[in-house]
């Protein structure tokens, strides 16, 4: 089956469709740096670089020659879904959701599935939902959606995110049943990575020490985007004040505010799953070693394999990762859809 990816980024969610099985045909993005790193992972997908605020259907499809598939996927942006009120429908920054419907409607998928944050569900009393419920509804499609911890899917990371899934057929679809009853911890995902800096291409100087480890490394021998961030001798003492799975609160009291912001000089619980991997806020910190984590640790966090390399600078590579889906939660869901779509259910 195959697979067209909208605002793919970097492509985790691509990832675990072609995990799934699918055959990924296209992934498009207007960042640059994204697509890069898509291209130089996917093997025979091919990522675009290309504004789907300006770009059509079939615009796109005069570029690619592709005009049809059997799934479309992505994560559209939706910041004027923040605003409270009837009128952020109306919001000109929700025009790429509108566009991911469009896409949906020319492609004519027999499923899509459709990625957000989790408060796009209750926003405004839920009049967004049943906005795209509706917008999906009118092109032919039967929508469910759910809001899923990536923690219980086996993700090290208590993520959670939206899902609209929508299937041609009429059927609605059935998400999958969390199936991760001993959560995967921060430690379990890194504590095989060492404190210092290891240039690109470097044999593991350590055995895997636990089963997620083995599963990330993926068969690879070498080790990627694990270059330290050096901190100031000051962020360092500060940083080393600060127990495993502590916050600003266990500092003293005159250096609590030297960071204006209530996730700040928190660590990483080595017992427990990691918080939301962010986009490069450099406010966590990792459980041991006193300097944040690095690329391929936010990485393995993510749930992304240690075969798959970031390009671009260091503070691009973090932005990638933070913006990603779990590929391991896309692969459960990629599989399924499939499942639902082979039994015609």
């Amino acid at each position: 089956m195959t697979v067209i990816d909208l605002f793919s980024g970097c492509g985790g969610l691509s990832q675990g469709f072609l995990d799934a099985g699918f055959n990924v045909i296209l992934g498009i993005d207007h960042w640059k740096d994204a697509i890069q790193t898509y291209n130089h992972n996917h093997g025979e997908s091919s990522g675009l670089v290309a504004d789907l605020h300006n770009e059509t259907p079939t615009s796109i499809y005069k570029k690619t020659g592709i005009k049809s598939a059997d799934i479309v996927i992505g994560g559209p942006p939706c910041q004027g879904f923040s605003i409270a009120g009837k009128r952020i429908i109306e919001d000109e920054r929700n025009d790429l959701y509108k566009s991911f419907v469009k896409f949906v409607k020319f492609y004519k998928p027999q499923a899509f599935l459709m990625e957000n944050v989790p408060n796009i569900l209750s926003m405004g009393k839920g009049i967004i939902k049943e906005k795209i419920i509706n917008d999906f509804k009118k092109i032919g499609y039967s929508v469910t959606t759910e809001t899923l911890m990536a923690s219980k899917f086996g993700v090290p990371q208590n993520r959670r995110r939206a899902f609209f899934i929508g299937f041609r057929s009429g059927h609605l679809f059935g998400f999958p049943e969390p199936d991760t009853e001993v959560l995967l911890t921060s430690k379990d995902a890194i504590s095989d990575l060492i404190n210092n800096s290891i240039e690109d291409g470097t044999p593991y100087s350590r055995k895997p020490k636990t089963e997620y480890q083995k599963l990330m490394r993926n068969g690879s021998k070498k080790v990627f985007n694990h270059e330290i961030t050096n901190h100031s001798e000051k962020t360092v003492e500060i940083i080393s004040m600060v127990p495993d799975g502590g916050n600003y609160k266990d500092l003293p009291e005159e250096l609590r505010n030297t960071r204006k912001v209530n996730i700040a000089w928190t660590r990483l619980n080595s017992n427990k799953p990691s918080f939301t991997i962010d986009t490069g806020h450099r406010h966590h910190f990792h459980y041991k070693f006193n300097r944040v984590p690095t690329v391929r640790e936010s990485a393995r966090i993510q749930s992304f394999s240690d075969n798959f390399i970031f390009l671009g600078s260091k503070t691009s590579q973090y932005k990638q990762v933070g913006n990603a889906v779990p590929p391991i939660l896309s692969k459960k869901l990629a599989i399924a859809i499939y499942n639902q779509l082979k039994n015609n259910v």
